[in-house]
């Protein structure tokens, strides 16, 4: 029996791991709590722990998980910015689910985009007191603008489509274009600068973190709307505050935050916000934040838990190799053993 604690576990991960990601195999202990150097000892006689995007997984951390036992760190999510996963080689194999529902993530972002642009949320907050006047409501077309992609994986191009569906013009910027996509790369400048709307689809690395930041502001359209379903850390939110203040950013929407680890997927509705940056932008009449949900349909949690319990199982069996696995080396020539199909280490 392979024994998981699963940490950060709300009721939807538990419904779908155990209606989906059921196996005679495997034995979750459901942890509300986060996973942190503090709460690490209770994976103490786990093989592996389950982790999700606001869980820490820093040197510290795998230190004392391989201490206690744990052998696998199995990630229900796509990014793992939160993992030192260089840090974990040798010690402990890292996998992660890569692709869940990337029409979740995509529509999700349309959504907040048409949401925004045709003022719904304001329209309904209104017609909610019976108030039926549209004074103040006036949208724009998206047909004829341009959209700005800045990444084209699977949800970029996806969502990509969804533009084209509108009838906008779409460039995109992406480090690693994709060859015979039929998309228009540009600079980033360029994006910057011709985009009506611009929409974040990368991962978080060195490179990106902060790439929305004062000196990319201004060099944007006046009026343009930013989007942001990927990683909260990819724009400076002061300088979106004060780009929002001035005036030169038309909308803001946001699935997340870049200090959010402590804050969302938790109700804080009878708390006071200690976060004056997040309450000052969400006090904005042009700003909408939704609290990292582009993620959840219910496509999207069947594929992650069934994902993750194949990740799991597959590291324990067949000589623990495994597609989704993350090791730092994969990717570099001469040293990905897993193209050789065997084990990262």
């Amino acid at each position: 029996m392979i024994r998981v604690a699963f940490f950060d576990a709300k009721e939807y991960d538990t419904r779908s791991f155990e209606q989906y990601g059921k196996t005679e195999d495997i034995e979750y202990k459901f942890l509300e709590t986060k996973l942190t150097e503090d709460t690490a000892e209770l994976a103490r006689g786990s093989d592996v722990v389950c982790v999700f995007v606001n869980d820490t997984v820093n040197a510290a951390v795998i230190d004392k998980l391989y201490d206690f036992g744990v052998r696998l760190i199995a990630l229900r999510c796509a990014g793992y910015n939160n993992v030192d996963v260089e840090h974990a080689f040798g010690k402990i194999h890292v996998v992660h689910v890569p692709a869940y529902s990337p029409y979740a993530v995509a529509e999700h972002a349309a959504a907040l985009l048409l949401t925004s642009v045709r003022r719904i949320h304001k329209a309904y907050n209104r017609t909610r007191d019976f108030n039926f006047s549209i004074s103040g409501l006036a949208g724009f077309d998206l047909h004829g603008k341009t959209a700005g992609i800045i990444g084209t994986g699977k949800i970029g191009r996806i969502f990509i489509d969804i533009c084209r569906g509108f009838g906008m013009n779409v460039i995109a910027y992406d480090a690693y274009p994709a060859k015979d996509s039929g998309i228009e790369y540009v600079s980033l400048e360029e994006l910057f600068s011709r985009s009506d709307v611009i929409s974040l689809h990368c991962p978080l690395t060195d490179e990106t973190r902060h790439m929305i930041n004062k000196a990319s502001i201004e060099k944007m359209k006046k009026g343009v709307v930013i989007l942001n379903t990927s990683r909260g850390a990819l724009i400076d939110a002061e300088a979106l505050l004060e780009g929002i203040k001035a005036r030169k950013i038309g909308a803001a929407c946001l699935d997340v935050y870049e200090e959010e680890a402590d804050i969302f997927f938790e109700d804080r509705s009878g708390h006071i916000l200690n976060d004056e940056l997040l309450s000052r932008l969400i006090s904005m009449p042009n700003v909408i934040v939704t609290s990292h949900q582009a993620f959840l349909t219910e496509e999207a949690l069947s594929n992650i838990a069934q994902t993750t319990a194949s990740n799991i199982i597959s590291c324990f069996e067949n000589d623990g190799i495994c597609d989704n696995e993350l090791c730092y080396r994969c990717g570099s020539i001469g040293e990905c053993r897993k193209e050789r199909r065997q084990r990262c280490f």
